[in-house]
């Protein structure tokens, strides 16, 4: 009976990580399409979301389930209640994702982005994608040093977005209203995006030492219980 429990636990964290890897590549997905004003691609994204709630209304039935047949104590209830809170991060790491690509769906045939612009766009894309990657390694390993770096990490992604504004307010901006609000949406979803990841990395990092991540610094992690000597 126990083995059943742990393996629907076990299921419950593999959940995430498919999770993860489908808002990742979404973001990836949705970046090309937004830059290259590819109306299929963008169609597929949107479509694509469905697969991540759907993974996240049976995650959130399995948690509950287990919550109701099991009532876990200590470790174990944190990892159903801290899964519940990363699904939800997850979710909407994939709604931002389709966001993206439906204003891509939206300016079809031209293009959302300026040309002088592209590089920007790119790089938060691709940043925002290296986020969730790193943060679904997190679900997987449980570690904590590389859990905090993600902040750090998003750190990069805030830069982008500033640099981003900077354009939108520069007196030589020459493309109009309605490009400068596209843009400014694009440059919230990915920065959203991040955070949505970070807050998965922080999760982790409760789940496992019972510490909120704020309170801790890479170097100041306590020993995670059962490992003191090993």
């Amino acid at each position: 009976m126990r083995d059943a429990y742990h393996e629907e636990l076990d299921s419950i964290g593999d959940g995430l990580v498919e999770m993860a890897r489908l808002a990742g590549s979404a973001i990836g997905r949705a970046t090309t399409a937004i830059l290259d004003a590819d109306l299929k691609l963008a169609e597929s994204v949107i479509e694509a979301d469905k697969k991540v709630d759907e993974l996240q209304h049976d995650l959130e039935a399995r948690a509950i389930a287990l919550l109701a047949r099991q009532q876990p104590v200590a470790t174990d209830l944190r990892i159903v209640v801290t899964s519940l809170r990363m699904s939800a991060d997850l979710e909407r790491s994939g709604d931002l994702a389709q966001h993206v690509a439906k204003l891509a769906r939206l300016r079809f045939p031209q293009r959302a982005v300026p040309q002088d612009l592209h590089a920007t766009i790119l790089e938060m894309g691709q940043l925002a994608q290296r986020l969730m990657a790193k943060a679904a390694e997190v679900i997987v390993t449980k570690d904590v040093d590389l859990a905090l770096q993600l902040e750090q990490d998003d750190d990069e992604m805030d830069l982008l977005h500033r640099t981003l504004f900077q354009h939108l307010i520069d007196d030589r901006w020459k493309h109009g209203i309605e490009t400068a609000v596209d843009v400014t949406l694009l440059g919230r979803y990915y920065e959203r995006y991040a955070d949505h990841a970070v807050a998965v990395a922080k999760r982790v990092v409760y789940l496992v030492t019972g510490e909120h991540a704020d309170t801790l610094q890479a170097s100041e992690i306590p020993p995670v219980a059962g490992t003191e000597g090993a």
